[in-house]
Protein backbone atom coordinates (compact mmCIF):
# COMPACT_ATOMS: atom_id res chain seq x y z
CA UNK A 1 0.00 0.00 0.00
CA UNK A 2 1.16 3.56 -0.64
CA UNK A 3 0.10 6.42 1.60
CA UNK A 4 0.81 8.61 4.65
CA UNK A 5 3.00 10.90 2.49
CA UNK A 6 3.38 10.80 -1.32
CA UNK A 7 4.87 7.42 -2.20
CA UNK A 8 5.31 6.06 1.36
CA UNK A 9 5.26 2.27 0.92
CA UNK A 10 3.78 0.09 3.65
CA UNK A 11 5.67 -3.16 3.12
CA UNK A 12 4.31 -6.44 4.37
CA UNK A 13 6.03 -9.80 4.52
CA UNK A 14 8.67 -8.80 7.05
CA UNK A 15 10.19 -11.51 9.25
CA UNK A 16 8.25 -11.30 12.53
CA UNK A 17 11.47 -11.88 14.52
CA UNK A 18 12.43 -8.25 13.86
CA UNK A 19 8.99 -6.75 14.50
CA UNK A 20 9.34 -3.62 16.65
CA UNK A 21 6.66 -1.37 18.18
CA UNK A 22 6.19 2.23 17.07
CA UNK A 23 7.73 4.99 19.18
CA UNK A 24 5.45 6.35 21.91
CA UNK A 25 5.98 9.93 20.73
CA UNK A 26 6.87 10.98 17.19
CA UNK A 27 10.13 12.40 15.99
CA UNK A 28 9.53 15.83 14.48
CA UNK A 29 11.67 15.10 11.43
CA UNK A 30 12.70 11.86 9.79
CA UNK A 31 14.93 12.29 6.76
CA UNK A 32 13.51 11.17 3.42
CA UNK A 33 14.92 7.79 2.41
CA UNK A 34 14.90 6.48 5.99
CA UNK A 35 13.78 2.86 6.33
CA UNK A 36 11.80 1.95 9.42
CA UNK A 37 9.87 -0.78 11.18
CA UNK A 38 6.51 -0.39 12.91
CA UNK A 39 5.00 -3.56 14.27
CA UNK A 40 5.19 -6.19 11.52
CA UNK A 41 5.69 -3.75 8.65
CA UNK A 42 8.61 -2.04 7.02
CA UNK A 43 8.27 1.40 5.42
CA UNK A 44 10.42 3.93 3.63
CA UNK A 45 9.95 7.65 4.25
CA UNK A 46 9.97 9.22 0.76
CA UNK A 47 10.25 12.80 2.05
CA UNK A 48 11.26 14.51 5.30
CA UNK A 49 8.34 14.18 7.70
CA UNK A 50 7.46 13.45 11.31
CA UNK A 51 7.10 9.79 12.23
CA UNK A 52 6.96 7.07 14.84
CA UNK A 53 8.67 4.18 13.08
CA UNK A 54 11.90 2.65 14.45
CA UNK A 55 14.65 3.53 11.96
CA UNK A 56 16.91 0.76 10.69
CA UNK A 57 18.57 2.22 7.59
CA UNK A 58 18.36 4.59 4.64
CA UNK A 59 18.13 4.36 0.87
CA UNK A 60 19.88 6.76 -1.53
CA UNK A 61 17.15 6.20 -4.13
CA UNK A 62 14.42 8.88 -4.00
CA UNK A 63 10.97 7.32 -3.82
CA UNK A 64 9.22 10.60 -4.59
CA UNK A 65 10.34 13.30 -6.99
CA UNK A 66 7.65 15.71 -8.26
CA UNK A 67 9.94 16.63 -11.20
CA UNK A 68 10.11 13.05 -12.54
CA UNK A 69 7.80 11.93 -15.32
CA UNK A 70 6.44 9.37 -12.85
CA UNK A 71 6.81 11.15 -9.47
CA UNK A 72 6.24 8.06 -7.30
CA UNK A 73 8.85 5.36 -7.89
CA UNK A 74 6.94 2.37 -6.48
CA UNK A 75 3.56 0.93 -7.38
CA UNK A 76 1.19 -1.13 -5.26
CA UNK A 77 2.14 -4.78 -5.60
CA UNK A 78 5.87 -4.19 -6.15
CA UNK A 79 8.31 -6.42 -4.31
CA UNK A 80 11.35 -4.77 -2.75
CA UNK A 81 14.67 -6.33 -1.80
CA UNK A 82 16.88 -4.42 0.61
CA UNK A 83 20.60 -4.71 -0.09
CA UNK A 84 23.28 -3.66 2.38
CA UNK A 85 25.76 -1.20 0.87
CA UNK A 86 28.70 0.76 2.20
CA UNK A 87 28.97 4.52 2.48
CA UNK A 88 30.96 4.90 -0.76
CA UNK A 89 28.38 2.98 -2.83
CA UNK A 90 25.59 4.93 -1.09
CA UNK A 91 27.16 8.24 -2.17
CA UNK A 92 27.69 6.99 -5.74
CA UNK A 93 24.05 5.91 -6.05
CA UNK A 94 22.87 9.15 -4.43
CA UNK A 95 24.86 11.26 -6.94
CA UNK A 96 23.72 9.19 -9.92
CA UNK A 97 20.09 9.48 -8.74
CA UNK A 98 20.39 13.28 -8.45
CA UNK A 99 21.57 13.39 -12.07
CA UNK A 100 18.78 11.07 -13.21
CA UNK A 101 21.39 8.47 -14.17
CA UNK A 102 20.48 5.76 -11.63
CA UNK A 103 17.85 3.20 -12.49
CA UNK A 104 16.50 0.61 -10.09
CA UNK A 105 16.75 -2.97 -11.19
CA UNK A 106 13.54 -4.88 -11.53
CA UNK A 107 13.10 -8.60 -11.79
CA UNK A 108 10.09 -10.73 -12.63
CA UNK A 109 8.38 -12.44 -9.71
CA UNK A 110 9.58 -16.03 -9.40
CA UNK A 111 7.33 -18.98 -8.78
CA UNK A 112 6.94 -19.37 -5.00
CA UNK A 113 7.79 -15.72 -4.15
CA UNK A 114 5.33 -14.38 -1.60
Amino acid sequence: MLGFTPGFPYLGGMDERIATPRLESPRTKITGGSVGIAGGQTGIYPIDSPGVWQLIGRTPVPLYDPQRETPILLKAGNYIVFKSIGEEEYREIEEAAKKGAYHCKSYPKKEGDD
